[in-house]
């Protein structure tokens, strides 16, 4: 009886020990990718892929494809869907009505607001004849690297998607 017990004993400390080690490990990649995301904001340089859209009108619609808003130091590119009402009809003929910018010419502004970022992004190229037009690109993510994305278009309803961002990937 008393060879159980000291088996019972130490089993016990090698399961604690085990889960105070995963516990600190956990801890770690946390933190680690916390500074990963914090950094990828400093630099500018991310991808925002989005899993849902939140059009103005109607319900939030899961994304099955991939959709991005890519953003480098020198470049923003956005292939995102669109859902809702255009004040702006299309050129005759036109199927491409997704949110679809690349410019070179913009600015980017990152404010930290407690444990998040508050990202705005505004393509300085605007042209109010253009009915996929957009405006401005509101970007929260969190310290975990979930966000939100609003898009606001001059001649469209404001759409937002939800989402998270990862490294971008080099060329």
């Amino acid at each position: 009886m008393k060879i159980l017990n000291k088996i019972a004993i130490v089993a016990a400390f090698i399961f604690i020990g085990l889960n105070v080690t995963y516990a600190q490990t956990k801890a770690e990649k946390k933190a680690a990718r916390q500074a990963e995301i914090k950094k990828m904001i400093d630099d500018q340089n991310f991808v925002f892929k989005a899993n849902y859209a939140l059009p103005m009108r109607g319900g939030t619609r899961p994304l099955t494809s991939d959709y991005d808003l890519t953003v480098s130091k020198d470049t923003i590119v956005s292939f995102l869907p669109y859902f809702g009402r255009a004040y702006v009809a299309p050129p005759p003929g036109t199927t491409d009505g997704g949110i679809k910018v690349n410019t070179t010419k913009f600015t980017y502004s990152s404010t930290p607001k407690g444990k998040s970022w508050n990202i705005t992004i505004k393509p300085k190229e605007k042209n109010i004849a253009d009915w996929r037009d957009v405006q401005t690109f509101n970007l929260s993510i969190s310290q975990d690297g979930y966000g939100s994305l609003q898009v606001i278009s001059s001649n469209r309803d404001p759409i937002s998607f939800n989402g998270y961002v990862e490294a971008r990937k080099s060329k």
